[in-house]
């Protein structure tokens, strides 16, 4: 590196001017560079901008449209900061605007004037639309492997617990008998649903941007299939001012982390619910508890808290971006600048909650007998007593009012449904016999639920297995 230095606010010597200089006879007024620097954020896409400016240098070869042997010199520049940035040896420098200004302006100290040609038939437009979909295209893989760490960690919670019985809940009152195992499925599957969402999300903006250049390409003869192929999307993007003018991969992104955000969010209502006295469902690890600093018998479920107040950040990342788009005509806008912080502080905020989230349930434990206790009260099986009567020819109409008379006439004797007497239950309908009482205990009714998707047994069996099948289906892919 050399000794440039920054005055006033502006960069000196040529090699950390600005790369846009040269149309202006003085550089910025020093609060204007840092009003426009984005070195902070976009740093992270290092290594993406190193390997698409690779590429982009041995197309430049190739095609002849520098010297092979110069291109091959910028590939082994590119490498060796690469190389100096991960050792540690090489630093990002922060007085420089932005993180391709940085890479370019060391690939010149170290290799001289032939690192200028590396930007031929390149804008920066093109170049971050590049980094963007590179970056993403990774962090977003990262991210759906964790999710299949969690899905099976749920899973292996749902197995353990498949035929451990707990209420269900509809506009939280007691609602009909389900099962620990049938609960956490629901709760991996949505999980599931967001690796996926992710997944179409890579896989919709898969296709490379590099070669549109400001917003209508170039007048050299680029190979922008070569640099697709090299670089593994599917081919290059359709129409070059889309190329740079879109942010659809950014905005789709910040989408599915809302989604899975919303999820973990949710979850930890549920488990901030159940970790109070009135509840007392699961038990949270001293780990992922706190206490109190004047309470001295309290377990706080914090971390739970934290997740859920982390998701109207996420919620109100995805708001910014929307609001930047709407209203900019094409192609580029500067306001696209600010689209970087948006989704990275989404996928930092999310992909750290996923982590937390994973290993606070994973050593959780769970007070099954309190469930069982809590299906105890509310006539959770009140929709088997109707059910019961359609089994025997009555109308569903019918058998529902003939079956809340029957819970009126426990309530007012403050007994469970299973607690009234045969003549009591013939009050409400002779078709009523003997053989009710096998069909309204708690456990006949979760068993009697065995259509797919449902509590019974062989149906979680079926999600579990087919839980695992697609993470295991994901990971060979």
């Amino acid at each position: 590196m050399n000794n440039n230095t920054k005055e006033h606010g502006t960069l000196t010597g040529d090699n950390h001017a600005a790369l846009w200089h040269g149309r202006f006879s003085e550089g910025p007024d020093a609060a204007a560079v840092e009003f426009e620097t984005s070195i902070y954020v976009d740093r992270r896409m290092a290594e993406d901008d190193i390997l698409g400016s690779q590429v982009h240098a041995q197309m430049l070869g190739v095609e002849g449209i520098i010297p092979p042997e110069e291109a091959a010199a910028i590939v082994r520049g590119l490498e060796d900061i690469q190389r100096k940035l991960y050792s540690g040896e090489l630093t990002i420098d922060t007085s420089a605007e932005d993180i391709h200004s940085f890479i370019e302006a060391t690939l010149t100290d170290m290799i001289g004037d032939v690192a200028k040609k590396l930007h031929t038939g390149r804008s920066r437009n093109d170049q971050i639309a590049l980094d963007e979909h590179l970056y993403l295209r990774r962090v977003l893989l990262d991210l759906q492997l964790a999710l299949d760490d969690t899905i099976e960690t749920l899973a292996d919670i749902a197995e353990k617990y498949i035929d451990a019985i707990m209420p269900g809940y509809t506009h939280m009152q007691h609602a009909q008998p389900v099962t620990l195992g049938h609960h956490i499925c629901a709760w991996a599957w949505m999980l599931a649903h967001d690796r996926d969402l992710l997944k179409d999300t890579n896989r919709r903006m898969n296709y490379c941007p590099l070669g549109a250049g400001a917003l209508a390409g170039s007048t050299l003869p680029l190979d922008r299939n070569f640099v697709a192929d090299a670089l593994l999307f599917f081919g290059p993007t359709e129409n070059s001012l889309e190329s740079v003018a879109s942010r659809d991969h950014c905005l789709e992104a910040t989408f599915a982390l809302t989604m899975l955000q919303s999820h973990l969010s949710r979850f930890c209502e549920e488990i901030v619910l159940w970790a109070t006295t009135e509840f007392g469902f699961i038990d949270l690890s001293e780990k992922w508890s706190t206490g109190s600093s004047i309470m001295p018998q309290k377990k706080n479920p914090d971390f739970a808290e934290l997740i859920r107040g982390k998701t109207g950040r996420v919620y109100g990342d995805l708001m910014a971006l929307l609001t930047m788009m709407k209203g900019l005509p094409l192609a580029y806008n500067r306001d696209l600048q600010e689209d970087k912080q948006c989704v990275f502080d989404a996928y930092d905020t999310v992909s750290a909650n996923l982590n937390v989230f994973t290993q606070m349930i994973k050593t959780a434990s769970w007070n099954t007998e309190r469930m069982a206790a809590a299906c105890e009260d509310g006539y959770l099986n009140a929709t088997d007593v109707a059910e019961y009567l359609v089994r025997k020819g009555m109308p569903f109409r019918t058998a529902h009012e003939v079956s809340a008379k029957a819970v009126r006439k426990a309530i007012e004797k403050h007994i469970r449904l299973v607690d009234l007497q045969l003549d009591e239950f013939r009050d409400c309908s002779e078709l009523i016999e003997q053989d009710i009482y096998d069909h309204i205990t708690t456990k006949a009714c979760v068993d009697g639920r065995s259509l797919k998707g449902g509590p019974g047994h062989s149906s979680i069996v079926q999600q579990i297995k087919a839980l695992r099948d697609g993470v295991k289906k994901h990971r060979d892919a």
